[in-house]
C-alpha cells in the first residue's frame, strides 16, 4: 500500500481501519492508567490494535530525574525513544489509549512540539476499535528496525513554572483547568498525597471530561461553543490539569476548534499546588501556598 498523510488531529476507526497496512503508518498505543481510577497496568486489557507499538509515558517518555511526574523528557531523549520504537521523519502515526481519549492527547502534543504534525488522535481510542467489532491483537512487547527520527523541541509548546506566575496578573493568557470541577474549587482533596487543594488564581474550570462522549471528541459545532463560552477574545490559552495528561486533551479541542498559540503546563497542578509562596484559590478565598 501507499503511503499516507494525515491532515486532521483526529481520525476515527474506520479510517485507521482501511489505513492499517500503509507503509509508513505507525500506531501507537499509548495508554496510562487514569490516577483517579486506582487502576494498575495489570488491570488494564490485554489486547490492542494489532500491530500497535507501546508509546510508555511513565517509563520512557518522561523525565524520570524530575520531581513531577509525566515531564517533558527533553529533545534528545524524546528523539532517541522514538527511533527505539522504529518511528521515522516520515512516519503516519495514530496514537490511542484504552480509555477513549486520555492519554493519547499527551502523545500527540509531545510529537507536535518537536515539530511531526503528521500524527492524529484516534477518536474513541480502544473503546471505539473494539466496539466497532474490529480485529484485535496480543499487547506485547515488538522488534522493530531502528528509525530515523528527528526534530527540534518548540519550548513554546510547554509552559513551565515561572511562564505561568509571569502572566497571573495579566491579560494576554488565560489558564485553563482540566480537572473535575470539584477539584478545582477544592472541594475534595487531590489524589496525589500531601497536595494542596484548589486552583490557579484567574483560571477558567473547563473539565476534559466535557469535551467527550463514551470517549469521543464530542461533535464539532459543540466543541465550538464550549470553547467560545470559556474564553474571552485575543487570549493565548494555556492548559493545566493534574499532571500534563488531560490537559493535552483540552489542547486537542482547542485545535480541533481553529484556536492557535496553545500550550501545555507541564507540571500542572501537581508542580502548582506542591509550590511554596504561590497564590491558589479554594474556599478560604486566595491564600498563598506554604512550605
Amino acid at each position: 500500500m501507499k503511503t499516507i498523510h494525515i491532515d486532521s488531529p483526529l481520525v476515527d476507526v474506520e479510517w485507521l481501519r482501511k489505513h492499517l497496512g500503509a507503509e509508513n503508518l505507525i500506531v501507537l498505543d499509548a495508554t496510562l492508567p487514569k490516577a483517579v481510577a486506582g487502576a494498575s497496568v495489570e488491570e488494564m486489557p490485554a489486547v490492542n490494535i494489532p500491530g500497535a507499538r507501546f508509546f510508555d509515558i511513565k517509563n520512557v517518555f518522561s523525565d524520570k530525574s524530575a520531581t513531577y511526574p509525566n515531564t517533558w523528557p527533553g529533545q534528545d531523549a524524546f528523539i532517541e525513544a522514538a527511533r527505539d520504537l522504529g518511528i521515522n521523519k516520515n512516519s503516519t502515526i495514530v496514537v490511542y489509549d484504552d480509555h477513549g481519549i486520555y492519554s493519547s492527547a499527551r502523545a500527540w502534543w509531545m510529537f507536535k512540539a518537536m515539530g511531526h504534525h503528521n500524527i492524529a488522535v484516534l477518536n474513541g481510542g480502544l473503546i471505539a476499535w473494539k466496539k466497532a467489532g474490529f480485529t484485535l491483537g496480543e499487547k506485547r512487547s515488538r522488534q522493530v528496525s531502528q528509525g530515523d527520527f528527528s526534530g527540534i523541541f518548540n519550548p513554546d509548546f510547554f509552559k513551565n513554572h515561572q511562564d505561568v506566575l509571569g502572566h497571573l496578573t495579566d491579560k494576554e493568557e488565560l489558564v485553563l483547568d482540566a480537572r473535575a470541577e470539584n477539584r478545582f474549587l477544592g472541594l475534595v482533596e487531590e489524589p496525589r498525597e500531601g497536595l494542596r487543594s484548589g486552583h490557579i488564581p484567574g483560571s477558567v474550570n473547563l473539565p476534559y471530561t466535557d469535551l467527550l462522549i463514551d470517549g469521543k471528541m464530542i461533535d464539532l459545532q459543540n466543541l465550538k461553543k464550549i470553547f467560545s463560552s470559556k474564553i474571552p477574545k485575543n487570549r493565548k490559552l494555556v492548559f493545566s490539569c493534574g499532571s500534563g495528561i488531560t490537559a493535552c486533551v483540552l489542547a486537542l479541542g482547542a485545535e480541533l476548534s481553529g484556536y492557535q498559540n496553545l500550550s501545555v503546563y507541564d507540571g500542572s497542578w501537581t508542580e502548582y499546588g506542591n509550590s511554596v509562596g504561590v497564590p491558589i484559590s479554594n474556599p478560604a478565598g486566595t491564600i498563598w501556598g506554604k512550605g
